[in-house]
Order: C-alpha cells, then sequence, then structure tokens
C-alpha cells in the first residue's frame, strides 16, 4: 500500500492507495500548532478506522505547500509507517517540459495536478483548483507546462469579505435562487458564488484566447463542487487528481530509482 499526502494551506488531504485504487482517503485541518506525534495520532486512528495497518504501508510520498509542515510529515511517515517519505519537488521526474522562468516557484500541487491531468487526456487541459487559492494551470498537448493564474481563494475572499466590514455576516457557500438578493445573505451569496463562477470562465475564455485552443477544463479541491453548477466553462469534476498525480509519481520516482 501507499500513503498520499497533500499537505495544503487549509487542508490536508491523506489517501492510501492499494495497487492502484484509492481504497480510503481523509482531509484534515492544517495546523502549524500540532506536533508529529499528535497528527500521527489522528492520521493512525483513520488508518485504524478503516482496517488499514501501518505495517501494510510500504511507501509513502508528500507534496506540500507548507514549508514548516513538510519536516512534520517526514517525522510522522518514520514514525507511523517506518518509511522515509518521497518529497516531491519542480527537480521529480515528471515527465513535463516546464516553461515557467523559475520552476521552483510552481505550488507543488499544481505541478502533481498537471502531471495527473496530462496523463488522463494527453490533449491540451486547464486544471481549475479551488483551494485556498484559486489557481489555473495550462499543459498543452505536447506535455508542456504552460504557467497559469492565481486569484484569491473562494472560502478566502468570503471570510475577508465578513472579517474586513462591519455588519456583513459569515454566510454558508450555497448557490441561492437569484442574482437579485433580497435580503444580505443572499445578496452576499451571490456575489461571491456568481461571481465566483464568472472570474472562472472568463479567465478560461482569456486562457482559450491567448492560446489558440479550447482545451478541456476539469476542476479539483474541496470547493469544486459549489461552483461547478453555475460554471458554463468546467467540464469535469477530478476530486482526487492530487492523490492521483502523487500515485504516478511514486511508482515513476520509485522505479527510475531501480
Amino acid at each position: 500500500m501507499l500513503l498520499a499526502i497533500d499537505i495544503g494551506n487549509s487542508h490536508i488531504v491523506c489517501g492510501v492507495f492499494h495497487n492502484s485504487t484509492l481504497i480510503s482517503h481523509w482531509r484534515l485541518s492544517t495546523d502549524h500548532s500540532k506536533t508529529p506525534d499528535e497528527y500521527s495520532i489522528v492520521l493512525g486512528s483513520l488508518l485504524q478506522s478503516h482496517k488499514i495497518q501501518p505495517e501494510d504501508i510500504l511507501g509513502c510520498i508528500v507534496t506540500s505547500v507548507v514549508p514548516p509542515l513538510t519536516h512534520i510529515f517526514d517525522l510522522l511517515a518514520q514514525s507511523l509507517i517506518g518509511q522515509q517519505p518521497l518529497i516531491i519537488t519542480s527537480a521529480c521526474p515528471h515527465g513535463l517540459i516546464l516553461r515557467y522562468s523559475n520552476p521552483e516557484e510552481i505550488g507543488t500541487d499544481r505541478l502533481v495536478n498537471a502531471v495527473a491531468a496530462f496523463a488522463s487526456y494527453r490533449r491540451c487541459v486547464i486544471i481549475v483548483d479551488f483551494g485556498t487559492a484559486t489557481t489555473f494551470c495550462i499543459v498543452t498537448q505536447e506535455g508542456e507546462y504552460l504557467g497559469g493564474t492565481i486569484a484569491p481563494g473562494l472560502k478566502s475572499a468570503a471570510d475577508t469579505l465578513h472579517t474586513k466590514t462591519a455588519k456583513l455576516p459569515k454566510v454558508d457557500l450555497v448557490i441561492p435562487a437569484s442574482v437579485i438578493g433580497k435580503d444580505t445573505t443572499s445578496s452576499m451569496q451571490a456575489g461571491i458564488m456568481y461571481g465566483y463562477a464568472g472570474l472562472v470562465d472568463e479567465i478560461v475564455r482569456r486562457i482559450q484566447q491567448e492560446i489558440g485552443e479550447f482545451p478541456v477544463v476539469i476542476a479539483t479541491g474541496g470547493l469544486a463542487q459549489t461552483i461547478v453548477p453555475i460554471s458554463h466553462t468546467i467540464q469535469e469534476v477530478r476530486p482526487n487528481l492530487t492523490l492521483e498525480g502523487l500515485k504516478l509519481l511514486y511508482d515513476r520516482m520509485t522505479s527510475s530509482c531501480g
């Protein structure tokens, strides 16, 4: 079995693969104050609840955009499953051509998503990742990672609207019945939800115009399902895209080491 870990700014997604099948996965809140022992207790309990024995996990791979937690999960993997994890960097054997001025600046989660998307579609693709930030990545049919766009995340923007104003409440991220709100809550929901759907569609259309192609547009990330129903450009949701990319990279990295 393989333990794949995606450490993000808001959430940590852990998945266990048996051969090529994702058999279990969990989403934890990112908490900088937790120690390796505390995370080990949480993850160990989750494994046990799904009848997965730590000794049956023979490998671990990690992508992280939170450097302090990278070391913590390195220690966690060694203590929990007795394995030194593989840590994703831009120098890993990802198989893509990076058309980025400084590849080390690419968030490794974006790189992992690009690997998974290119392996799945083998054509030009736009990946929209709804996380703490909303990111757009473009991969060509030839496997070139062209770059992308980074916008504020849906929840981050909604939280800021609440915390930076005196009278606006915190609202649930749900699609209201009308774009014309009849009270403060529905007005905020209309602005946030339809506004972000418009942001996604406009950026996708501008990317299409700039590259002169109509790529397949896929969405991933914890908030993807929230916006997809009112987006006109997203064609498919791949909720486990990052974990799938980690599995692909683990296979490549271990085979390249003999």
